[in-house]
Order: structure tokens, then sequence, then C-alpha cells
């Protein structure tokens, strides 16, 4: 999530956590967040609140936060705190992890409203221009290699992606919801038209 090429994927959760703090003042009810990593994140916490700034406080907490375990393990954790709630529940990643946590996270979610927001940078499903060496560094584990770029990569790169979606697509259809993808910045807009398509 530390990736982005304008703003990284963290800054564009925090732009969301902005506007769904507005609105969720706005219709009176309770907002608070759960993070994870490779454990729950209980320094990026907020219980729920009625209060004007509490996407405010949500959006400047995830603007600090540091991506230090290159994991999402935690995912079950966290979401075990709120197993068996009725709630509105925005499940915000990019969702590169593994798709077995999430698969057992939206098991914990069976009594919430899910939408599950895959959050990716514009240029991520897009392998590089030109051809050649290309050196790449790991953005989660920090490791560094090389990667011969050429139409077989590119190819391989860009199915990749599409793949990828192919399977969120599957998991989420499989238990009633329907991913929002979010690909550059947050459009409230957009948002709003997944709810009354919903509907």
């Amino acid at each position: 999530m530390a990736f982005g090429s304008a703003a990284s994927k963290i800054q564009r959760m925090s732009e969301f956590a902005l506007s769904l703090g507005d609105s969720v003042f706005r219709t009176g009810d309770a907002l608070g967040m759960l993070a994870y990593d490779a454990s729950e994140r209980t320094d990026l916490m907020l219980a729920p609140m009625h209060s004007r700034g509490a996407g405010v406080m949500m959006a400047e907490s995830l603007a600090r936060a540091r991506a230090d375990q290159p994991s999402t393990a935690g995912i079950f954790q966290a979401c075990s705190r709120i197993a068996g709630k009725q709630a509105l529940v925005f499940l915000a990643s990019d969702f590169h992890a593994p798709l077995e946590q999430t698969s057992a996270a939206l098991d914990l979610l069976s009594h919430a409203y899910v939408v599950p927001m895959v959050i990716w940078d514009e240029v991520e499903p897009k392998a590089p221009e030109g051809e050649g060496l290309l050196a790449l560094r790991d953005i989660e584990s920090g490791r560094r290699r090389g990667l011969w770029l050429r139409p077989q990569i590119r190819r391989r790169w860009e199915d990749a992606f599409a793949e990828r979606r192919e399977a969120l697509e599957k998991l989420f259809s499989s238990r009633g919801v329907r991913p929002f993808y979010m690909t550059g910045r947050f459009d409230a807009d957009a948002l709003s038209r997944y709810f009354f398509e919903a509907v």
C-alpha cells in the first residue's frame, strides 16, 4: 500500500477517509477504523464515534502510517473485532496478498454489508515502456532484482493483473459482494453510483 506514482495508495485511502467522515457525520452514524499489516495495527485503530472530526483523525493517522511489516496476516485479527456485527464495512486494500486471508476475513464479516475497495495505482496494471534491463525493488520486502523487459514479459505482466481482477471478482461474487475499484484519486461520485447500482 506504500506504492504510488502520483500518491501512495495509503494517501489515496486517506482521501477516502476524509470524504467518508463528512458523509457519515451528515447521516448521524458512528465511524471507526481498524487496520492491519502482519498483525493488527492498534496504533491506527479508532473506536466508533459520532464526531465531525472522525474522518480527519482517520486521514491523519493514515497519512502518518508506516508500512513496516510486509504482510497482511493481521486481517483476521482486525476483522475479529467486528465479527457478527451488522455494519457497513469498507475493506480497503490493494488485495495483492493471498486471497485465502481475504476469504477468511469475509467469513468473519458475514453479518456486515461489505464494500471491498480495491485500491490500485494508475501505472500498476501496465508494464513499463521500453525494452531492456529494468531494475526493480520490491516495495514490501526491499529486495532488489533485475527484470529483462521484453514483449513476452510485458504480456505476462498485464495478464497477471487481468487474472488477479478476475480472481477478486470470483471471490467477492461468491460472497454476494461487488468490489469498488479505486484507481487514482478517490471519486465520491463513482462510489455513489456504486451504491445506486447495488440498489
